[in-house]
């Protein structure tokens, strides 16, 4: 897959169409200024939606674009951005910053899964055998969730504070001066 790498992408903003491919929280954590957000998982059933202009396919660090630019491969031209929007951000350009820095759903469940599972092994080694359930439930809702594409442990995590809507009006933050978690 051809690449781009940051300094080429700034300097052709005004001729490519920057598409970011992450998931709408990180895109709303911060973005490159002018870029569009389709999400991975829907570029398929989106190709319609992708913009006429040359696509310079962006994400956290190059991986998931890379794959997007291979299911794109025979119906549009596509241009990883080297790096991601990491190294973009490690060059010191500006990022559009819209809300505060938190972890995508979809990293918090991750964590959670994986310290309730490491909480039940641990539980059961030094406590009682029966622990081992709880692992065993986590990892039964994994393996729905991955089917169904339905999880609930994300439903739950959503309605969590810290995942309220509510949200500052987005700011244009200099990549040097962030410090984000994700």
């Amino acid at each position: 897959m051809p690449t781009i790498t940051v300094e080429e992408l700034s300097s052709r903003l005004a001729e490519a169409t920057a598409l970011d491919v992450r998931s709408a929280a990180e895109f709303a954590i911060d973005h490159i200024p002018g870029s569009i957000n389709i999400p991975m998982e829907q570029i398929e059933s989106r190709m319609a939606d992708l913009p006429v202009r040359p696509l310079v396919l962006v994400c956290e660090g190059g991986k998931r674009a890379q794959i997007v630019a291979g299911w794109l491969q025979g119906h549009r031209e596509a241009t990883v951005l080297d790096g991601g929007i990491r190294f973009w951000r490690r060059a010191g350009f500006p990022t559009v910053a819209g809300a505060p820095c938190r972890w995508s759903l979809e990293r918090q469940v991750r964590f959670t899964a994986g310290l309730i599972v490491l909480t039940g092994t641990v539980l059961t080694l030094f406590a009682d055998p029966k622990w081992v359930f709880l692992a065993m439930f986590v990892g039964a809702g994994l393996t729905f969730a991955g089917a169904t594409n339905i999880c609930g442990m994300a439903v739950l995590l959503a309605k969590m504070p810290w995942n309220s809507h509510s949200r500052p009006g987005a700011t244009l933050a200099s990549a040097k001066g962030s410090n984000c978690c994700t």
